[in-house]
């Protein structure tokens, strides 16, 4: 178990819909990087955001999903994004969370965008992931799941970090900025969000706000440039406070159904 978990966050333009472009790109970042345990990526980081997934998806166990386990591999940092995965007949906004020993877990995005007809394209996610890294436990989210608190909600300390990566538009940031921090507050967790820059193929806008919360809602990182944020985080400080804090024994009790 780590008490220190060094974590990479990877803003960038993406190129629309072209995924060799884009993991020629992100390669290049990633090999920019020392000493991350924890690389993390946009939401659809190989496509930007389509809800044309007809012809830019991949099978199980695709191309992608190959470079995410290269990566890890050479990289000894697990790395975390999602992409536009085809499992017969739906298709899925799928994260992934690759190992450096090639294990690969995932978390299919629960709640679709309906304004943008993702939910006309693509097929929810009915299960929240919590993922052990070095002893941390990571819960992994998407972009829109970051509206609903009441699936984000940790239950009895399951998770230690929550992580939402997505493409969140420039209009709505105060939203992005402020749930951020909120999700963090409620739950006790740190809560990291990575966004992209630049303008998609629908001309819609975004200015990243990537940037780590503390337990606490204090942002530890952020930034609107395309670049890499990394820090570390501390265990045995979340502890501590949760400790001295200890909110969550008078949670509600639920159950999501």
């Amino acid at each position: 178990m780590k008490d220190e978990l060094n974590v990479a966050l990877v803003q960038s333009d993406l190129y629309w819909e072209k995924a060799d472009a884009n993991l020629a790109m992100f390669e290049e970042k990633i090999w920019q990087i020392e000493h991350a345990d924890l690389i993390i990526l946009p939401e659809m980081f190989t496509t930007g955001f389509s809800t044309r997934p007809q012809g830019i998806s991949e099978p199980v166990n695709g191309h992608t999903l190959r470079w995410m386990k290269q990566m890890a591999a050479q990289t000894k940092a697990v790395i975390i994004g999602s992409y536009i995965v085809k499992e017969h007949p739906h298709f899925f906004n799928r994260c992934y969370v690759v190992f450096p020993d090639g294990r690969a877990d995932f978390y299919d995005k629960r709640h679709l965008f309906m304004l943008a007809g993702e939910d006309q394209h693509f097929k929810e996610g009915n299960t929240k992931r919590v993922i052990d890294i070095h002893g941390w436990n990571i819960c992994p989210l998407i972009c829109y799941d970051l509206r609903f608190p009441v699936w984000s909600r940790m239950v009895a300390h399951e998770y230690d970090v929550l992580i939402y990566i997505a493409n969140w538009p420039t209009p709505r940031i105060k939203a992005w900025d402020t749930l951020l921090s909120a999700r963090a507050i409620e739950n006790q967790s740190y809560c990291i969000g990575v966004n992209r820059v630049g303008i998609d193929g629908v001309k819609a806008e975004y200015n990243g706000h990537s940037g780590l919360y503390d337990y606490a809602g204090d942002r530890l990182l952020f930034s609107e440039e395309e670049t890499v944020l990394q820090t570390s985080i501390s265990k045995s400080r979340l502890a501590s406070f949760r400790k001295k804090f200890p909110f969550q024994k008078e949670s509600d009790s639920f159950r999501f159904s």
